[in-house]
């Protein structure tokens, strides 16, 4: 008799596995969270709204996608995870229902010069496939069609032993085809060094010639020069003969020997250029990037005419293009041209070709080139850039994490990014998206708004439930969810005007426009149009403060006070109060704590395992060595100096026996941005990307200039906030300032004195003004895309 057991069939929708729908959060303490306990629904589009500075990131990428990342990385085998980056667990009691977590932020991509949109997205990989199979003539394989590879040859003997007395010498040769222009190395620019800001030739080497930062007279890098024995220490360098000349300037490394010690002399030039052009530009320190370009022009390679290929990979063609060609045009052209290849034996790489490039332009990044920097994208073109990988992907149950995918985008696109969500939720992703514009709030299936403020205000959950909920809630962001701002009934007059006339620069068409001064102006059209081209790459550099959106950097070590300036004028206080050296008031420098180094934490390395941070019992995580933290002013000591809120530091420094006139006008420019909030000391690390752009904003605001511009300065701001930003732009224009704006945010457009919209599309689509004069007319005439939308928004 079987004894075969036969299981009952469970009825649908009730089986365990299907138990798991939601992803719970209990106890979240990351940064400012205060016990955050919430449950977010699975396989749904959830949206996380609030003030800047609320909490978002800290739930949703620092917790929540951080652990899932953590996670992942712990079902690798030890070894491998030795050469993984160790991530500590966040503070977190429970975290449930996780799965992998895929995250599209809005950091901007690498600026390496060989990193260009098509390396960035395996485009160009499959473009290099596709020539080395159909291009003609046939030169090799897809490294020769590569900017990255160069091409080496090289012959030999080496010598193989047989045992004793059996040895014999066999010959080898090596060649590689690569297709690098040799002349700039494949970067496309070559640069050319200014000798006369290097060094000054009247001198000679005993008497400090060098005008180079770092070049000091009793350094090793001059000591070498000098004692290298190749040049007369007291003979000019403009008296040098031709070899001495050439040894100066482009000696290769030589080993010398000074006072006993082995050393590398190197040519002047060739030391600069792995010294300093080496370095990304932004990553540089203030008087080293002066130096830069102060001493450095760069122009486009004449080997290559800036396509970075050499001229036996231009030679192969598919028709009538070659690589470069295919990699210069538009994408979307580019696609159109794919899209007419017929080639069997290539059609599976077709077919994914065609699907990268569609996918640029399904999202609105048609407009862009393969060859385009990646490190000249903006921060919303990087992360739609990042997205392309993932809008034809066969994975299901995937967590995708968005920072404000909105950014950037004309009120056009943005329905384009919403319906991009929603596909992705649709094929059974869950999808979290922090944003703050009420178009991508309104197609949430579930809203967190987090709150009720700021920094140590926020880190609560307000609301949790719909879109409608969030409305009726009375919290925030719920009043102000259907703000809208209004024309306004009378514009200034413009004192004058700065001319930019027969303006090309890449896809500007010839532009002739006025940009009045004395007003607000506000630059608009849809992404790519060429607003960026137009405002930073034509107006003179005198006199005009730009604002861009280029990241501001800084260590953990940095905070407010450090990258203001602030710090300064406060260390000079406490020594001029207390007769000692400005420097004990410093974590960086002599006052810093010995035990923690001024860190006020103390990690603890565990190899594969997380490292552990406590902190240090001898400062209280206060930073500072105990004797410093003795002297007082205004009856406070340093770390309780820098723990004051923005707005306490304010009233600190105003007045009293702690006034400090410089501290305050830079405590008042921070509050003036809506940073009342943040604390001094508080690390840069920490801080959203709305508010590091503010806090560049506070510093600039004291640059000189009579014009300022502005790029997207609504970035990470709250709706509540828009109208703060307003009253800013406006004290600005009041002041005399004239203040020009690139910007999406139709509250922006309303409040404009004039509009200079440029369009009527992205790329060779744009690049002419379709529109100039006051919102009112442009609302009136409704003749541009942003017309439409700006009139829809105010209700006209």
């Amino acid at each position: 008799m079987s004894m075969t057991t036969r299981t009952e069939r469970q009825p649908a929708g009730t089986h365990a596995a299907d138990s798991h729908d939601l992803i719970r959060v209990h106890g979240a303490r990351e940064n400012n969270l205060k016990d955050v306990s919430i449950e977010i629904p699975k396989r749904r589009l959830t949206v996380f709204t609030g003030v800047s500075g609320s909490g978002k990131s800290s739930l949703v990428f620092d917790t929540i996608a951080a652990e899932s990342q953590r996670l992942i990385n712990e079902t690798y085998s030890a070894f491998l995870q030795g050469f993984m980056p160790t991530l500590a667990r966040p503070e977190v009691d429970v975290l449930d229902g996780l799965t992998t977590a895929i995250t599209v932020d809005q950091q901007r991509m690498g600026s390496d010069p060989r990193s260009t949109v098509g390396t960035a997205t395996d485009a160009n990989a499959m473009l290099r496939i596709l020539f080395s199979r159909l291009g003609t003539p046939h030169i090799g394989p897809p490294a020769a069609y590569s900017f990255n590879v160069a091409s080496v040859s090289a012959s030999g003997g080496f010598t193989v032993d047989r045992g004793t007395d059996r040895t014999r010498t066999e010959k080898v040769s090596f060649s590689r085809t690569g297709g690098m222009c040799t002349h700039c190395e494949g970067r496309g620019t070559v640069s050319d060094i200014d000798l006369t800001q290097l060094f000054d030739d009247s001198k000679s080497l005993s008497e400090d010639p060098f005008t180079i930062p770092t070049y000091t007279g009793d350094g090793w890098v001059v000591r070498v020069i000098t004692e290298s024995g190749f040049f007369d220490k007291d003979k000019p360098i403009r008296e040098y003969t031709k070899k001495e000349r050439h040894d100066f300037l482009h000696r290769e490394p030589t080993k010398v020997k000074i006072n006993g010690v082995n050393l590398t002399y190197e040519g002047l030039i060739p030391k600069i250029q792995k010294s300093f052009l080496s370095k990304d530009r932004e990553s540089m320190q203030p008087h080293i990037r002066a130096f830069v370009d102060r001493a450095v022009t760069f122009a486009e390679c004449p080997e290559c005419d800036g396509t970075r290929l050499s001229a036996l990979a231009r030679s192969s063609r598919i028709g009538e293009l070659n690589i470069a060609d295919a990699c210069a045009m538009e994408i979307r052209d580019l696609a159109a041209w794919v899209r007419g290849l017929e080639e069997p034996s290539v059609t599976p790489l077709l077919a994914k070709l065609q699907h990268t490039l569609d996918s640029f332009v399904e999202i609105g990044l048609g407009y862009l080139s393969l060859d385009r920097a990646s490190g000249t994208l903006s921060g919303g073109e990087a992360q739609r850039t990042k997205m392309i990988r993932h809008l034809g992907s066969s994975l299901t149950d995937v967590t995708y994490v968005f920072d404000e995918p909105s950014i950037g985008l004309h009120p056009h696109d943005i329905q384009r990014m919403n319906d991009l969500l929603l596909r992705l939720r649709d094929k059974g992703n869950t999808v979290l998206v922090v944003e703050h514009k009420p178009e991508t709030i309104a197609i949430a299936d579930h809203v967190v708004d987090l709150g009720p403020g700021a920094g140590t205000a926020g880190g609560a959950v307000c609301f949790e439930g719909t879109v409608d909920g969030l409305r009726a809630s009375g919290t925030v962001t719920g009043r102000h969810l259907d703000d809208r701002a209004g024309l306004k009934e009378t514009v200034r007059e413009a004192t004058g005007a700065l001319e930019i006339r027969g303006a090309n620069a890449n896809n500007l068409q010839d532009v002739d426009v006025d940009l009045p001064l004395g007003v607000l102006c506000v630059v608009t059209g849809v992404a790519g149009s060429g607003k960026s081209s137009l405002v930073h790459g034509c107006l003179p550099a005198e006199g005009v403060v730009s604002v861009d959106q280029a990241p501001i950097r800084g260590s953990r070590r940095s905070n407010p006070a450090t990258y203001t300036g602030l710090l300064d004028s406060v260390r000079k206080a406490f020594a001029k109060a207390n007769g000692v050296k400005p420097a004990l008031f410093s974590a960086n420098s002599e006052g810093a704590c010995p035990t923690c180094n001024g860190a006020g934490v103390l990690y603890t390395d565990l190899a594969i395992m997380q490292s552990v941070a406590t902190t240090c019992e001898d400062c209280g995580g206060r930073r500072f060595d105990a004797s410093v933290l003795e002297y007082r002013f205004g009856g406070r000591d340093i770390s309780e100096v820098l723990a004051m809120s923005v707005t306490e530091a304010e009233e600190f420094f105003r007045e009293g026996e702690s006034r400090i006139p410089a501290a305050h006008r830079i405590v008042e420019r921070m509050a003036d941005v809506g940073l009342g909030y943040l604390t001094l000391g508080q690390p840069l690390t920490t801080l959203s990307g709305g508010e590091r752009q503010r806090l560049k904003l506070a510093v600039h605001m004291a640059d000189k200039g009579g014009v300022y511009v502005l790029d997207e300065p609504t970035t990470g701001l709250h709706l509540a906030d828009v109208e703060q930003l307003l009253g800013l732009l406006d004290r600005l224009v009041d002041s005399g300032k004239s203040v020009i704006v690139i910007e999406h945010h139709q509250a922006v457009m309303a409040h404009a004195d004039w509009i200079v919209d440029l369009g009527p599309g992205a790329g060779h689509d744009g690049g002419r003004v379709v529109f100039e004069g006051t919102p009112a007319d442009l609302v009136a005439a409704r003749s541009t895309l942003t017309g439409e939308h700006l009139a829809q928004y105010v209700g006209a």
